[in-house]
């Protein structure tokens, strides 16, 4: 059977490897091509000079987090303030982020914050959980906007609209949203950690490290885990199946021991 021919986005990731990095993963590819790119107000401008006056930019964050919400934020930037520094949340120190965090809610004309809890992801999946949460955002902004400029997604909001690849690496607006929403995210997160303390939440955030995978499979979820996650379901009917068993073999093994305490201790001898 013929090999299946990588996708045009997965060849556009191949063509950034180096000699003897054939192992490289996909998402390793993805973070080296974002640095790449530069953000810009290019996509503002053509919304402006399509007669828009308020462009928002909206992103989320937390989509592959296993513990609690994911997180979007829209964002509608002063057009004649210039934030240095804007770029996709992922590249950014956390330091860098609270910085340039508090300088965006600052120049800003208005900016929103909003989420879908791990429970709501479970129901509906984390797609549609994603765009449950952008829509959200955009339309808690005040004043609304007259065009949203999304990170490759189209959103339910009654407002004009362009999707963009790569949208948070390219786009000002949206990269401010990401920062936002990355800065709020982790703030929920360090809170969380002192509710549940086992899981290490201030530290990996909710997502799937090889720690957070080791602890939930020791002692299985908390409620704010995503449970329609594999390695979440999988630590759970793990600890299910290892106490079936055990009850099992404690039931099969009460006979011989009841039977056994009654047998005289002069049968024993």
């Amino acid at each position: 059977m013929a090999a299946k021919k990588p996708s045009k986005r997965a060849r556009k990731y191949l063509k950034l490897l180096k000699p003897g990095e054939e192992q490289r993963s996909m998402s390793t590819l993805k973070l080296r091509l974002l640095k790449k790119l530069k953000c810009t107000l290019k996509y503002e401008k053509l919304a402006w000079a399509d007669g828009a006056e308020l462009v928002a930019g909206v992103d989320e964050v937390g989509r592959g987090a296993l513990f609690g919400p994911v997180v979007a934020a829209a964002v509608i930037l002063e057009p004649g303030y210039r934030i240095r520094g804007l770029r996709d949340s992922k590249l950014l120190l956390p330091e860098v982020r609270e910085v340039l965090a508090a300088r965006i809610r600052e120049h800003s004309i208005a900016y929103s914050i909003a989420s879908v809890d791990a429970a709501r992801v479970d129901e509906i999946n984390i797609y549609w959980a994603s765009l449950e949460a952008l829509a959200l955002a955009v339309n808690n902004l005040s004043p609304a906007p007259d065009h949203v400029l999304v990170d490759a997604l189209k959103i339910d909001v009654p407002y004009k609209q362009t999707k963009i690849i790569h949208g948070d690496a390219l786009s000002c607006s949206i990269a401010a949203a990401s920062i936002i929403a990355k800065v709020e995210r982790d703030r929920w997160m360090r809170e969380f950690d002192g509710q549940y303390p086992l899981y290490g939440l201030a530290s990996n955030k909710g997502y799937s490290t090889p720690k957070h995978k080791a602890i939930l499979r020791e002692h299985g979820p908390s409620p704010l885990h995503r449970r329609s996650f594999a390695p979440v379901w999988m630590a759970e009917h793990t600890l299910d199946l290892f106490s079936d068993l055990k009850e099992a073999v404690e039931v099969e093994a009460a006979p011989e021991m009841i039977e056994a305490e009654l047998v005289p201790a002069h049968a024993k001898a």
